[in-house]
């Protein structure tokens, strides 16, 4: 495998959790350890009903996205497995793509889009393929293109 990476990782930019009533997980997230709610996504052809909370401050503000399914008997079901996601932050997201698939690398259809915070997003597959041999190994990864200010702000953060 190459050691000439195109992009750089930078930080977790959320993780994604689901449950079967999403209220029940407001109550543990926002009521119990005091994360600040801060906006509402609904997809039909995703099957989620999402609350977008937030943890931290400034560009290393963390999302905790709570999931809910639209319809328990519709795929894809956000709320198996409870940790349904992992979001990292990424500095060049269509040349980690591009290289990452390069070298057998799976994602799930769909490729490059917005996703329910307004930034693009793509994910990483959690299982491999014939044709695309390497996965995330069980977890399902978002990578998701940092906004300039926090490519900006982890630049900063590793030059300290």
């Amino acid at each position: 495998m190459s050691d000439s990476r195109p992009f750089s990782i930078l930080g977790i930019q959320q993780i994604a959790v689901g449950g079967a009533d999403k209220e029940k997980l407001r109550s543990f997230w926002v009521d119990l350890l005091g994360l600040t709610y801060r906006d509402t996504f609904v997809s039909e052809r995703e099957n989620v009903d999402e609350d977008i909370c937030e943890m931290g401050a400034g560009e290393f503000v963390v999302e905790v996205d709570l999931m809910q399914p639209l319809d328990r008997e519709k795929k894809p079901r956000v709320d198996i497995p409870a940790l349904n996601h992992v979001g990292l932050w990424v500095d060049d997201l269509a040349a980690a793509v591009s290289w990452l698939a390069g070298q057998g690398l799976r994602f799930t259809p769909g490729g490059i889009r917005k996703g329910a915070a307004g930034y693009d997003v793509c994910f990483v597959h959690p299982k491999g393929n014939e044709q695309f041999p390497l996965s995330s190994q069980g977890v399902l990864v978002e990578l998701v293109q940092a906004p300039h200010n926090v490519i900006n702000a982890y630049k900063v953060l590793a030059e300290a």
